[in-house]
């Protein structure tokens, strides 16, 4: 019998929801501060920016630390940072309160998502693990799109959601096991390997995800001021995008490596261009919600394929952390990105902008995807030797 099981390491795939789901609950964290709140649309964008930017933080201070403190450690103690940071923003009215909660939430969210993607790509079939996780996170956040409207007004709902999530986590941590291997031939240490590939895929994808949550994080505005929708209405296209995109992630999942990476990539995200560029422009019901469910069906698939891609140039973990930090760089900015150009500009001079910046990194990030073959190969062999040489995981201290 093989050493590793082929089923999946569940503690981590609801690690990864759990850090993951702050992003995708931007639209309506953003919107209900704004409403609820004395914030200009602007400065409502801004917390969403520090909340994730304490998640992107968190991610680049962890990159090479998570075998040194443990994975275990490490995950609860970011899932209790997010349930104490988000619960006081939750709680209170004072704008600083609110913002402090924020980000200190954020630095928790960020420490679990640390932990799930060093263990993740420590994984025979990374990929296979994130596109579950993507699962999770989309079902969760569609469920709450659905259900947040009628929990009440106030700002309080979405951070609440958020708490509560991270505290009905931590009983998963127990049965976290150390994920991250240790390399074959250096101490842990060691230089990180495919450095211009992973330079270039983390700069890449920090603008990639720039674009994505610069609409994303005014994309209930869209609905609610320019299409003229209610609050109840964009959260159900929410959920519908969001149920869409399950869709998308099982067709990623099923596809697995047959496409290889570079055609996922490259093309999704021209795709994904275009649907920022038509649900920007949306006037009416309609376009608004095909250009959000065409969206949320390409934006996980493609991203599935970027984390698979982290994860092949080091098998330690460590891109995969870094890559993913500069991807929650590129999502920080991506509300306060999206106030600023939809305030000077309108939101449909803002979604092509931004579909246009995307179609200018694709390229790069295709490039990649196809120099990365030999990698993946070394990766798997690396892997496969460390299964025989190590045939039992011990549970992290």
């Amino acid at each position: 019998m093989s050493p590793r099981t082929p089923t999946l390491p569940w503690p981590l795939v609801a690690l990864f929801t759990a850090g993951y789901l702050a992003a995708y609950l931007l639209p309506t964290t953003v919107g209900r501060l704004d409403a609820a709140l004395p914030l200009t649309a602007t400065e409502a964008g801004a917390v969403g920016s520090a909340l994730l930017l304490g998640s992107a933080t968190a991610g680049f201070t962890l990159a090479a630390q998570v075998e040194r403190f443990g994975p275990r450690r490490l995950a609860r103690a970011g899932l209790l940072l997010a349930a104490v940071g988000y619960g006081t923003a939750a709680l209170t009215t004072s704008l600083p309160a609110v913002v402090a909660g924020a980000v200190l939430g954020g630095f928790g969210s960020g420490t679990a998502t640390a932990v799930a993607a060093a263990g993740i790509a420590a994984q025979r079939d990374p990929h296979r693990v994130s596109t579950t996780g993507l699962l999770g996170v989309s079902a969760l956040a569609g469920a709450l799109y659905l259900t947040i409207p009628h929990l009440g007004p106030g700002h309080g709902v979405p951070l609440a959601a958020l708490a509560v999530t991270a505290l009905l986590t931590l009983p998963a941590t127990g049965r976290l096991t150390t994920a991250v291997a240790t390399t074959p031939t250096g101490g842990e240490r060691g230089p990180l390997p495919h450095r211009r590939s992973g330079l270039v895929l983390a700069a890449t994808l920090l603008l990639w995800s720039l674009a994505q949550n610069s609409l994303w994080g005014v994309s209930g505005r869209i609905g609610t001021t320019q299409a003229g929708l209610t609050e109840v209405t964009v959260g159900a296209v929410f959920a519908a995008a969001l149920g869409a995109g399950l869709l998308g992630v099982i067709g990623a999942g099923a596809l697995g490596a047959r496409l290889g990476r570079a055609l996922p990539i490259g093309g999704g995200t021209a795709l994904i261009a275009g649907c920022i560029a038509l649900s920007a422009s949306a006037s009416d019901l309609t376009t608004f919600a095909t250009g959000e469910i065409a969206w949320n069906v390409l934006y996980p698939v493609v991203l599935s394929y970027l984390i698979g891609l982290a994860a092949s140039l080091d098998p330690r973990g460590r891109w995969a952390v870094l890559v993913g930090s500069a991807s929650s760089l590129g999502t920080a900015a991506g509300p306060l990105t999206g106030s600023l150009l939809s305030a000077h500009a309108g939101f449909p001079a803002m979604g092509a902008i931004l579909a246009v910046g995307l179609l200018l990194i694709a390229a790069p990030m295709t490039a990649v995807a196809l120099r990365t073959t030999t990698a993946t190969t070394e990766h798997a062999r690396y892997r496969d030797r460390a299964a025989t040489e190590q045939p039992e995981y011990r549970p992290a201290a």
